[in-house]
């Protein structure tokens, strides 16, 4: 999987401190001061099971923050803004709870979630859910580039119908010119 160093532009990799003990593990998952690039107005906790894929997904306006809480995550990310110097930049980081780390991710960058075991991901948004940010693709589109380790066992009805990258491209450009 990819190193930092080869995240979209704006995409944050925060290395998380489990505290262990004879009891269990805490873990802080964010803090202020840690500074974050928008202010969080909603937090999530979604269970999926193993093989599952969710997305690929792309917001024009909400900044996303997610851990894992359970498991492991194989999150495929895509730049999809023309102005960014690492557009077209496709990638796939491993994330797991044994190895806690926040991922950020600014609205332009697509990002899909691939899960080879059952899992817990948190994430928190900055805007509540709004229909029109909710644009995405076909996880498997070939012009997307997202180097995904295995193919996933299952996919909701919503995100196998999802359109080509093309199409995404065109809402995607039409939605941030409103």
């Amino acid at each position: 999987m990819n190193d930092p160093a080869q995240l979209p532009d704006g995409v944050t990799i925060r290395e998380l401190k489990p505290n262990r003990d004879d009891r269990g593990v805490f873990t802080e998952l964010h803090r202020d001061e840690w500074g974050a690039p928008a202010r969080f107005v909603q937090w999530n906790a979604v269970r999926s099971c193993a093989g599952v894929l969710r997305g690929v997904h792309l917001h024009h306006r909400h900044h996303d923050y997610l851990t894992m809480a359970l498991g492991r995550m194989f999150l495929g990310l895509a730049d999809l803004r023309p102005e960014s110097p690492t557009y077209r930049l496709a990638c796939c980081l491993e994330l797991s709870a044994e190895r806690p780390r926040g991922a950020s991710i600014p609205p332009g960058v697509a990002h899909g979630f691939l899960f080879p075991e059952e899992s817990i991901h948190v994430y928190a948004v900055s805007h509540y859910w709004d229909l029109a940010d909710e644009l995405g693709c076909r996880w498997d589109d070939p012009d997307m580039g997202i180097p995904w380790p295995h193919e996933p066992s299952l996919i909701s009805d919503r995100d196998r119908d999802l359109p080509a990258l093309s199409v995404l491209t065109e809402q995607f450009l039409a939605a941030r010119s409103e």
